[in-house]
């Protein structure tokens, strides 16, 4: 047996098929995980995110440990409520997790995978040996995402004044508290939406006046379906400790300046995009019957080989598709091996779907 979250009981009475995902038992769906993908792209439905770890940051000194510890600089954030994402690096440029992180009135929240949570922890801690900075794990609190293009007005329809307000007044990538529940125009979808963080005591209500309400619960099968039409990546499968982010479809997160500012594996990144990166996370389309998955053979003509790193059939397009780790000069096509034949494929930017339209 997994752990589990406050909504476990929940999910069964749902009918969901619960599978194990990173030592938590999870709802893979509740029936059919195609139309859980659509129901996302084209109205909203509702994730269980509870075994996501909240981590909240304050002291003195936190916004110098922050800058030293992730890859991203979070002076950038200005107000609050602003988020950013960014890469946790070791020393060697390797990521150790990816998450996000929101500048709150006391300090900071970040957001970390579930599957990385005791990892990330240690090192977080270990980092903060040097600095006047508190670290409290908010296992208190649990937290939903309300992801499609009506999301935000669904989920207002069923809250009270103030929390309406707020969902009607949130920026993307924006994060606020009304009471004690918090508040983000984030999510992990491609879609407008929210990420709800509230107290474990009203995350089973809450679940049951939204699915009472007509929005759909949704499973991990269109979770990953989802995020990746919008391309966005999976800790553990498109990058990991032995990843750079510039191999990753990353160098985006990364702050460079101040040029001061020594952050955790900068030496070692500015090393790697100096001698140039070898390789490049794309997109790639396979315009013939078949299925697209991790760990098959790209072949790229005069060039070598890579590997898909995510693959998956895309509700949205009708066909299959994959991020792949290639050689960096790659041009616009390549052939992938499925079960010992070689498959002509697309290669295409990193995003296939955002926002419901098609990008490729």
């Amino acid at each position: 047996m997994g752990q589990r979250t406050p909504l476990y009981d929940l999910h069964l009475a749902l009918g969901a098929k619960m599978v194990d995902f990173g030592g938590w038992d999870m709802p893979l769906h509740y029936g059919s995980q195609v139309e859980e993908h659509h129901q996302v792209r084209r109205e909203c439905g509702v994730f269980d995110v509870s075994h996501m770890c909240v981590l909240d940051v304050g002291g003195s000194q936190a916004q110098a440990y922050l800058q030293r510890l992730l890859a991203n600089d979070v002076a950038r954030l200005d107000s609050p409520g602003k988020a950013l994402y960014s890469a946790m690096l070791n020393e060697q440029g390797g990521v150790i997790d990816d998450l996000i992180v929101y500048l709150t009135e006391g300090g900071y929240r970040l957001v970390v995978n579930a599957g990385t949570r005791d990892k990330d922890l240690a090192w977080m801690h270990a980092q903060a040996a040097d600095f006047d900075v508190q670290l409290q794990e908010r296992r208190d609190l649990a937290m939903l995402a309300i992801q499609g293009p009506k999301a935000r007005a669904r989920v207002a329809e069923l809250l009270s004044q103030a929390r309406a307000a707020l969902i009607h007044e949130l920026k993307p990538f924006q994060g606020l508290p009304e009471g004690d529940w918090f508040i983000a125009r984030t999510g992990y979808t491609g879609e407008d939406g929210l990420e709800i963080v509230l107290p474990v005591t009203e995350v089973v209500s809450f679940l049951n006046d939204l699915v009472g309400a007509g929005i759909s619960p949704i499973g991990l099968g269109a979770r990953d379906t989802l995020r990746l039409e919008a391309g966005m990546n999976l800790y553990g499968q498109d990058m990991d400790e032995q990843v750079s982010p510039l191999a990753a479809n990353m160098d985006w997160t990364i702050a460079w300046e101040p040029a001061e500012r020594d952050f955790i594996g900068r030496q070692a990144l500015q090393a790697q995009r100096a001698a140039g990166c070898p390789s490049k996370l794309v997109g790639l389309v396979l315009e013939e019957r078949g299925v697209l998955r991790a760990h098959q053979v790209v072949r790229v003509d005069g060039l070598g080989e890579g590997e898909i790193t995510s693959g998956s059939f895309s509700p949205t397009l009708n066909k299959s598709i994959a991020l792949a780790r290639v050689p960096a000069t790659t041009g616009d096509r390549a052939e992938v091996e499925i079960r010992s034949k070689w498959y002509p494929v697309r290669v295409v930017k990193p995003s296939f779907v955002r926002h419901g339209k098609t990008l490729i």
